[in-house]
Parts: structure tokens; sequence; C-alpha cells
């Protein structure tokens, strides 16, 4: 066995791998604000209260994937994501992109 896979840490991995989900989410949360802020610029009209509904429950479901997500990491050797997961995760960022692009026209 060479040095390296010896000296190799089974935990890095998870741990950037955590790192990534937050950011994601990070991000996520800073487009749906942005969004918001940019629906209610000109003053709350029905289609932007709508727009801003939708877009707080595509943030919220990313929100709840990614925490399932980020969990489930906590161990050394975690289970792959799951094709549901990552269709829900996938989903919702489309979805957020959709609101974001609507609400500038």
């Amino acid at each position: 066995m060479t040095a390296a896979v010896r000296d190799r840490d089974p935990g890095l991995q998870p741990e950037r791998t955590r790192l990534a989900w937050r950011r994601t989410t990070l991000t996520a949360t800073v487009v749906a604000l942005l969004a918001g802020r940019q629906a209610l610029h000109s003053g709350p009209s029905p289609a932007a209260l709508v727009a801003v509904a939708l877009s707080g429950l595509a943030w919220l479901g990313f929100l709840a994937v990614a925490h399932l997500r980020v969990r489930r990491m906590g161990v050394a050797r975690p289970e792959p994501l799951a094709a549901r997961g990552a269709l829900a995760a996938a989903l919702c960022t489309v979805a957020l992109a959709v609101f974001a692009a609507a609400m500038l026209f």
C-alpha cells in the first residue's frame, strides 16, 4: 500500500460535499431574496406576490433537499444521493431560475 493511499482521510470528500451543498443553499437564498426584491420593487401587485410566493416555495423545497443531504453526509462513507433527491434539487433550481427570469419581464 502506498503512503498516499494509507494517509488518505475518508472524511474529506464528504466534508467538501457538505460545504458545496451549503454554498449552493446560500446561493439559492440570495437568488430568492433578489427575485423577491425585484418583484416588489415597483409595488406589491398580485402577480408579484404570486411570483414571490412561488420563489419562496421553490427555495424551501431546495432547502429541504439540501438539509437532508448535509445531514446524511455526516458519516465517513455516506450513501449516494437518491435520484428522487437529485430530481427535486434540480427542479427547485430550475423553478427559481424561471421565476426570477419571469419577474424581470
